[in-house]
């Protein structure tokens, strides 16, 4: 194994002697065990020299801090990853960290979970827990430590064994990116050193009763287990004080109970409203998800004292919400927040491949989450820390964590899968894992459900430990035995299927009521591969894998999946050259994997959302598979791993408009979709159909349209067959419009005379094959288009705001398909993230619109703002200029 230079370890964490303080480690030293010859008791006791050792943040798998100091290089370039070899990981992992107390009369604890996938523990020289009860990633732990600190430095050494997640309930990858080495092995979650006094707090949370559908009252119930920790009898003074949330000290309302403890005894202190008035609220502020209402939350502390000191204290936030989930009937579920029924717009959540936690770039993610008009995401495992959660709360996204598929959580049950089966141990991790992660969870108002199973739903006993488990924690939301269709002895029918698909299918595809198609709650489903920008595919792949990837349609590729099913690109890149041509350059195909995408995705959201109200099987969610990947991928993602946008998210974003006119794929409908909370009127559906030519074919106007609120929808009007004239391809532009003629949304299609043709009998569970193709070839033959654009930009502390003009000046007919601006640096190298109000952008001759670009002023390292603008008929052009640099548009 190569070593890296010595360098200095971790300074010691300074723990305070504030009692209800909670204290998390900044870092380990790391070295494998086989690189160790000395005693644990050696190790875990402070002074023991550590040269040569590795330095690790708080939240570090072995690979991650071998990556971080240059040990590796980056395992997400090219086929670097597959160059890093697994024997060095074979051992266990010391993972040695310092702290300092001083002052040792309070009493110390630690408390921890997300250790992968077992650890012996030591403190100062002594072991306090074996492996055999630190072990699976979800399990919480808090060991009293109070006899073995001391003034001074204190040394804490976890002894980590290898993870395999076939044998263990960790973590696992499947499909979707090719599994680190390490197999992340490593803690991956806060270790804190917690100080307290004679009288502790724990499993503290608030239940809350809202009444629906009036909105205008709400009833709080505050628990917490009080126990006392001394030798003697104890008197504790528990406070609970209520704010809203900002911890401003406004509005508060304070209760307090008195409890004597017997030593060691422990007791569930209840505040309810019948002792306590002051916790029915009037008029509460309510919690809803984006686009629905505002995300208000409020915030509570919980105080222990005993003889008038300080002893323990306890904070956190929670929201004011009601979630049901009745199945229809179809069967199907259907999601019900503050008694409104929504559709969940969803998509699948991936955490970071080396699970390192970077708080500004998930919250960058989430804010891509709002903005592409998702309302949900799913966490299949990888259930990220509490920061995620409390971000999610803040910006209104809902989420669905669940247990992971097809490795050790499934052994039991799984026969496709490779986990193992469960012993009693087993069986304790899981229902400790359970009780942990519902304790953790319920509190976050953006906490929709829990899964408690994946592919498959659990056997009968862990099902009951589940279920039992988070009764005990006062679970809030409906509990959901698997995310595919299944029907479990407690828990009755899923309501969800898991039909795909997984790879390529044609936009026609998401409108036919069967398989994957626009029905009932699909969990996880989608067209595939995602092709990034050819930026991202500058840095993720080399010369000749990016050669191969235009080039070679049945070449593996490594950045798709470790899966024999998606190891190739060769439906997706066969679909690509019957619909759009065979590709001429690197350029070329991905231009026309963009525009590939954009229509699938966006029909994939569309389909779902016009098939929401149907009276008989409805769509009641649906679930991208997936939001993003984790690493550089060219799978399953709306958003890449470097934050850029393409025309997979744009073709969500679109779809997703509050307020949005869509084409039906199926039927040839024009309709009307409306999000928003309240209902629209006086509004104009303007459809008009082009030839590649520019020809106008079709031209119809619809006045004085209706549309209801909360994804209600108005059919405007069907456009008849053959409108688009005699050649196989045509353009479709719909715009809606408001009462003062102010365009609201603008939708643009390119339909072929000719529709892609499916095979169902033949299909299998990740597809449905397409026996003939749509012609869209005619793209090809539109003449280039000229864009021109004018930009300002603004600043407002550490964000600014670019706003540009762009309008179509061609003097013939062309319209300028799919424009695209992307702000750079002064390298041409894109600024991200950057949130577009709108892009990828469709003009005729003559029209204009208005966007902009929000983004950290930060990250253009000093350069002043740069536009590049390109699209499928439109030569790239930069604003400002450093000389025309035109040129064949892909």
């Amino acid at each position: 194994m190569p070593r890296p230079a010595p360098g200095p370890a971790p300074a010691p964490t300074a723990v305070p002697a504030v009692r209800g303080s909670s204290t998390a480690l900044t870092g380990y030293a790391i070295q494998s065990a086989a690189q160790v010859h000395d005693t644990a008791a050696a190790v875990s006791t402070p002074g023991y020299p550590t040269p040569g050792w590795h330095r690790a943040g708080p939240r570090s798998t072995v690979l991650a801090a071998l990556v971080a100091d240059g040990t590796h290089p980056d395992p997400f370039f090219s086929t670097n990853q597959q160059r890093i070899a697994r024997g060095e990981f074979a051992a266990a992992w010391w993972f040695r960290g310092d702290f300092t107390l001083t002052d040792t009369r309070a009493r110390s604890s630690l408390d921890f979970s997300g250790v992968i996938s077992a650890a012996d523990v030591y403190v100062n020289g002594r072991r306090i827990a074996s492996a055999d009860a630190v072990a699976g990633a979800y399990t919480r732990h808090e060991l009293d430590i109070t006899s073995l600190v001391r003034a001074g430095t204190n040394t804490v050494a976890f002894l980590i064994r290898p993870n395999d997640p076939r044998k263990h309930l960790t973590i696992g990858w499947l499909d979707w990116l090719q599994p680190p080495p390490d197999a992340n092995t490593g803690i991956v979650r806060d270790v804190l050193v917690r100080r307290r006094g004679p009288a502790s707090l724990h499993d503290t949370h608030v239940l809350t009763r809202l009444a629906v559908p009036s909105l205008d009252s709400a009833e709080l119930t505050v628990k917490a287990r009080v126990r006392n920790d001394s030798e003697e009898p104890t008197t504790v003074g528990v406070t609970a004080a209520i704010g809203d949330g900002t911890n401003s000290g406004d509005d508060r309302t304070v209760l307090r109970q008195d409890v004597t403890l017997r030593p060691h005894e422990v007791r569930t202190l209840t505040f309810t409203p019948a002792a306590h008035p002051q916790l029915r609220l009037h008029r509460p502020r309510v919690w809803w998800p984006a686009g629905m209402g505002p995300q208000n939350l409020y915030g509570i502390t919980l105080t222990a004292t005993v003889a008038g000191s300080p002893s323990d204290a306890v904070r956190h936030t929670f929201g004011i919400r009601d979630v049901k989930a009745p199945l229809n009937s179809a069967g199907a579920r259907q999601y019900v927040v503050n008694g409104r029924p929504l559709l969940i717009r969803g998509a699948g959540w991936s955490a970071d491949e080396l699970l390192r936690w970077d708080t500004a770039e998930v919250e960058d993610r989430l804010r891509q989450v709002v903005d592409a008009g998702l309302n949900t995401v799913r966490l299949e495992g990888h259930i990220e820390p509490d920061e995620f959660f409390g971000l999610t709360d803040r910006y209104g996204i809902l989420t669905l964590p669940g247990w992971e598929c097809c490795n050790k959580w499934e052994g039991q049950v799984n026969p496709t899968g490779t986990g193992e089966k469960w012993g009693a141990a087993d069986r304790a991790t899981a229902r400790a894992s359970m009780a942990a992660e519902a304790a953790r969870l319920r509190n976050h108002p953006s906490v929709l459900s829990f899964l408690i199973g994946s592919d498959y739903p659990p056997d009968a006993a862990t099902e009951r430990d589940y279920l039992e488990a988070l009764r005990a924690a006062d679970w809030p939301t409906p509990v959901i035995p698997a995310a595919s269709a299944a029907t479990t002895p407690l828990s009755g029918p899923s309501g969800m299927r898991m039909t795909g698909p997984y790879d390529w299918v044609p936009p026609a595809y998401w409108y036919d009521k069967r398989e994957g198609g626009a029905t009932g709650f699909n969990s996880e489903t989608s067209a595939g591969p995602s092709i990034p920008t050819l930026d991202t595919l500058r840095r993720t792949l080399s010369p000749a894998e990016l050669e191969t990837l235009w080039k070679n349609p049945s070449a593996p590729q490594y950045h798709r999946s470790p899966s024999p099913h998606f190891s190739t690109l060769k439906l997706y890149d066969d679909a690509l050259a019957h619909r759009y041509g065979n590709p001429r350059s690197l350029a070329d195909y991905v231009a026309k994997a963009q525009l590939a995408q954009y229509e699938n995705v966006r029909a994939q959201f569309e389909a779902y959302a016009r098939n929401a109200t149907d009276a008989t099987a409805p769509s009641t969610g649906v679930v991208y598979w997936m939001f993003n990947s984790g690493w550089t991928s060219l799978h399953w993602q709306l958003v890449d791993r470097y934050l850029d946008l393409g025309g997979a998210y744009y073709g969500a974003k679109k779809a997703n408009e509050p307020l949005h006119i869509q084409y039906s794929y199926d039927d040839r409908t024009v309709t009307v979709i409306n999000r928003r909370p309240a209902a629209a009127s006086g509004l104009t559906a303007r459809v008009t159909l082009f030839d590649t030519h520019g020809g106008t074919r079709y031209d119809r106007t619809v006045r004085g349209l209706r549309v209801g609120a909360d994804g209600a929808r108005n059919t405007a009007l069907t456009i008849p067959a053959g409108a688009g004239g005699p050649e196989a391809t045509h353009l479709a532009r719909l715009v809606l419009t408001d009462g003062a003629g102010q365009e609201i949304s603008r939708n643009v299609y390119w339909l072929s005379a000719r529709p892609d043709a499916l095979d169902y009998e033949a299909g299998d569970w990740y597809h449905t094959p397409t026996t003939a193709y749509a012609d869209l070839t005619g793209l090809a033959s539109l003449p280039q288009a000229t864009v021109t654009a004018t930009a300002h930009t603004t600043r407002h502390g550490a964000t600014a705001t670019t706003t540009v003009t762009l309008r179509n000046t061609s003097t013939h007919n062309t319209p300028a398909l799919m424009t695209d601006v992307h702000l750079v640096d002064g390298h041409d190298s894109p600024v991200l993230p950057v949130r577009w109000s709108d892009n990828q952008i469709s003009l005729w001759p003559g029209e204009h619109t208005v966007i902009t670009a929000t983004y950290r002023t930060a990250d253009l390292h000093g350069a002043p703002p740069r536009l590049r603008i390109s699209g499928w008929n439109t030569p790239r052009t930069e604003l400002p200029r450093r000389g025309h640099r035109a040129g064949a548009p892909r």
